[in-house]
């Protein structure tokens, strides 16, 4: 972001995000445990919000958005970035700035939310 490449920053901050939640997910799988092949599977996708339910905090994800417009906001923000941005170089420096905000923000980002799961 501060080199200027807010395509590049807004790419990987999606990132951030979809591997918090695969920490998340991982969680929930124990020490030498085989997996179900579907969940497994399923862990296989960069789709944030299908990330989210895999991880079984979908209820209180929406609960807490629903009690906090911030978070709700922020999500808003989070939810439509997808992998494929890395290709698109028209991303501009209010998009990266605003999906960093919303993934930072230290009280109703997304990512501290997470950490707080993880």
């Amino acid at each position: 972001m501060n080199a200027g490449q807010y395509a590049g920053a807004y790419y990987l901050m999606g990132y951030s995000i979809e591997c918090a939640l695969k920490a998340c997910v991982a969680k929930l799988v124990k020490r030498y445990d085989f997996p179900e092949k579907g969940f497994a599977n399923d862990a296989f996708t960069h789709d944030l919000e299908k990330l989210i339910r895999l991880t079984g905090l979908g209820p209180e994800f929406e609960k807490e958005r629903k009690a906090n417009a911030a978070l709700e906001s922020n999500w808003a923000v989070v939810k439509d970035w997808s992998e494929a941005s890395r290709y698109d170089l028209t991303i501009t420096e209010a998009q990266a700035r605003d999906l960093f905000s919303a993934c930072t923000a230290r009280i109703n980002g997304v990512l501290p939310w997470i950490k707080k799961r993880w």
